[in-house]
């Protein structure tokens, strides 16, 4: 299985992730990439240092995520919920793929089907409504219909995201070293939930 993770510049969280997975997951292929991640960038240097305290290496240069490497993934597991947001709106052909690490790990399937459904239900609708209604109204009286009308929707949303668990990996960025320290602890723990779950798939 091809795996990529996602975060934000892809030089702390979504490499670490990267290196800790390829230390526990010895089949498949594991890449990772940044939304907003310039090319060929070094791992950020606390990153790099957390990593050597549990004797993994990771030579690494910063990749943006594109279309190819989305198509090349049979699975992207991005850092936080906004992450996939970004994915869903700007590369909507792959929603299949996408899922936090924390979701992928800890929502029974139950749980994220019917996440996924409201999700996918909740952008048809605003689709739909902004084909139906632009050009008939202004910015502020549109954003007021479109409130009216998905109310019903985002309460659902909200109410089911109100009973499952913190799915964000926390971001170092900019933090001292006990900080990373904190967010690859945070990584391991997940990222062993996620070769087991692997593993059990093969």
């Amino acid at each position: 299985m091809n795996i990529l993770f996602v975060c934000t510049g892809n030089t702390c969280r979504s490499p670490m992730a990267e290196a800790i997975l390829k230390s526990k997951l010895h089949q498949g292929d594991v890449r990772s990439a940044g939304i907003f991640a310039g090319k060929g960038e070094p791992l950020a240097k606390n990153s790099e240092l957390v990593l050597q305290e549990i004797d993994l290496q990771l030579d690494h240069k910063t990749n943006p995520v594109d279309e190819e490497t989305l198509a090349w993934a049979d699975l992207v597991l991005t850092m936080t919920d906004r992450h996939k947001q970004t994915l869903a709106l700007q590369y909507p052909g792959y929603q299949d793929k996408y899922f936090t690490l924390k979701e992928y790990v800890l929502l029974d399937e139950t749980q994220w089907t019917r996440l996924k459904s409201l999700y996918s239900h909740f952008e048809e609708k605003r689709s739909s409504l902004l084909n139906e209604y632009q050009g008939q109204m202004n910015d502020e009286e549109l954003e007021q219909k479109l409130f009216q009308e998905l109310e019903s929707d985002i309460r659902e949303i909200e109410q089911l995201e109100k009973g499952l668990p913190d799915l964000n990996i926390s971001d170092p960025f900019g933090g001292n070293i006990s900080i990373y320290r904190d967010t690859r602890d945070e990584l391991e723990e997940h990222i062993e939930r996620l070769a087991e779950k692997l593993r059990g798939e093969e």
